[in-house]
């Protein structure tokens, strides 16, 4: 059998990627240099913005509102095909997946609906989560899935720095976190606490108020989800505190 290579896999909530450009984002790509580079919350319409980013193949997904959500990979290997949402129209009006096959897996990204405050969309967020696990789990009988963005929850209090007054905050309710334990149920690895099972204090979100990132007031809402037949793949996951641009930080996911 061919040795199989190794890759390395980024994701990053941009919060608006023409900002984000003004703020080190292709300097950080560049260095980055991995093998599938995805955002989300790109908050763009086509024709906004030309990234100039020699060696890939781009692939994007927008949103019908204008400066909302969005999605995009960046690819330096063609994949075999693309899909754009989940194929279900009341989720794919607002550019949050993109699905690209290749040889041995499919590659997913997803920016989660958040539940918003007062938790407005909740129950729409309720019924998203379990559209796209199923999606997922449909792709899975073809070949395994490796799927990375923000998924708007922190499972457990380790993944927060306040879980005691976020209770019944948008990305901490009872409601997120059960349904992410069902993703975990069904068979995917949270990769970061596949390897750091019990780090505390490592987060990819910080609010732009009350400056949080300066006190690492933050979330860890932003994952790399992997079949748990690619459990022996994997080789490292990363979330890149130090990198700015947003209020997330990248995450990395390495497979040998």
């Amino acid at each position: 059998m061919e040795e199989r290579e190794e890759m390395k896999f980024i994701s990053w909530n941009v919060n608006g990627i023409r900002a984000c450009v003004q703020k080190g984002f292709l300097e950080f790509f560049q260095e980055a240099d991995a093998d599938i580079f995805c955002i989300q919350e790109s908050k763009m319409q086509a024709g906004q913005l030309d990234l100039e980013l020699e060696g890939y193949h781009q692939y994007w997904n927008y949103a019908e509102k204008k400066g909302y959500s969005g999605t995009a990979v960046f690819t330096k290997k063609e994949p075999l095909s693309v899909q754009y949402g989940i194929g279900i129209e009341e989720h794919d009006k607002e550019g949050r997946v993109i699905t690209l096959e290749f040889e041995e897996f499919y590659f997913v990204t997803v920016y989660t609906p958040n539940s918003q405050s007062e938790l407005a969309r909740l129950s729409y967020r309720m019924q998203w989560e379990t559209d796209f696990l199923a999606y997922l789990k449909g792709l899975e009988q073809k070949k395994p899935v490796i799927f990375a963005g923000d998924l708007n929850v922190a499972y457990a209090e380790i993944d927060l720095k306040n879980p005691k007054t976020n209770r019944k905050n948008a990305g901490f309710t009872d409601e997120e976190r059960a349904k992410f334990g069902e993703v975990l149920k069904a068979g995917f690895i949270d990769t970061f606490r596949y390897f750091y099972p019990e780090m505390e204090g490592i987060y990819s979100w910080w609010s732009y108020r009350f400056s949080a990132r300066a006190k690492n007031a933050g979330w860890r809402i932003d994952y790399f989800c992997v079949s748990e037949s690619l459990k022996d793949r994997l080789a490292d996951a990363k979330i890149l505190t130090d990198v700015m641009g947003s209020d997330h930080c990248p995450i990395e996911l390495d497979l040998k």
